[in-house]
């Protein structure tokens, strides 16, 4: 007696597929699909944040030179002004000098931020 069930196709023609072949072409797809999704978003991720990461380091450091560049012009040009008991003024002066830049960048960080980030 033939056999009456209808013939298997394969996703890639119109030949009978086998079971297992069908199996390895599903975990083909599956592999394919994983490595589309996750893998390549992830590649163009670790690039973003690489920048990411290079551009808060020079600007941290950059930061980090203004303020001591301000404390010596402070200290070594203000003449007898910060002598003594004063001493620590420049030091105040300078702390609240990046306070205040710190603030402003938060403020502003609101104003620049995407749609996108927002939620």
């Amino acid at each position: 007696m033939p056999d009456a069930s209808p013939p298997r196709l394969s996703p890639f023609g119109n030949r009978r597929a086998s079971l297992p072949q069908l199996v390895l072409e599903l975990r083909d797809l599956i592999v394919t699909y994983f490595k589309q999704e996750t893998v390549v978003p992830l590649k163009r991720l670790r690039r973003y944040l690489a920048f990411g990461v290079v551009g808060s380091v020079l600007m941290g450091v950059g930061v980090l030179l203004l303020a001591l560049g301000l404390l010596r012009l402070l200290q070594s040009k203000t003449g007898s002004t910060f002598a003594g008991d004063w001493s620590w003024a420049p030091y105040l002066i300078v702390f609240a000098a990046l306070m205040a830049g710190a603030a402003l960048t938060w403020s502003a960080r609101r104003t620049f931020r995407s749609p996108k980030e927002d939620r």
